[in-house]
């Protein structure tokens, strides 16, 4: 199964909502027989401009990553479910490389960035 990053912003609320949410979506994945591997709370933050949903206008979010391997065919059920969550102000789902690239950002070899600095 592929690795994935649920990115979701959801409404500002109280601790205890905010909670039950995230369980709910957990609970949500695990039920389509995805395997959560880690989640971070990245805090409750101004949006970056105001964004409408389920008529409520939300200028505040708490931002969440999950990490989870899922089967591919999950996931258009699962974004379907999240975006009638009405406390899932935004979900996004990005695929993770399982693999780290070794390659420099510059795109120069290592041999060749030494050649230059002795020249």
């Amino acid at each position: 199964m592929p690795r994935y990053e649920l990115a979701l912003i959801m409404k500002a609320m109280q601790r205890a909502e905010t909670a039950a949410t995230l369980r709910r979506t957990v609970e949500t994945l695990m039920e389509r027989g995805a395997v959560v591997r880690h989640m971070e709370n990245l805090g409750e933050r101004l949006l970056p401009y105001k964004i409408s949903k389920h008529n409520q206008r939300h200028t505040r979010g708490s931002y969440f990553l999950i990490d989870f391997h899922a089967a591919p065919s999950i996931l258009p059920g699962l974004l379907d479910h999240l975006d009638r969550d009405v406390d899932v102000v935004r979900p996004t789902v990005l695929k993770k490389d399982t693999e780290v690239s070794g390659k420099t950002c510059c795109g120069h070899s290592r041999s060749t960035s030494q050649d230059t600095a002795r020249k």
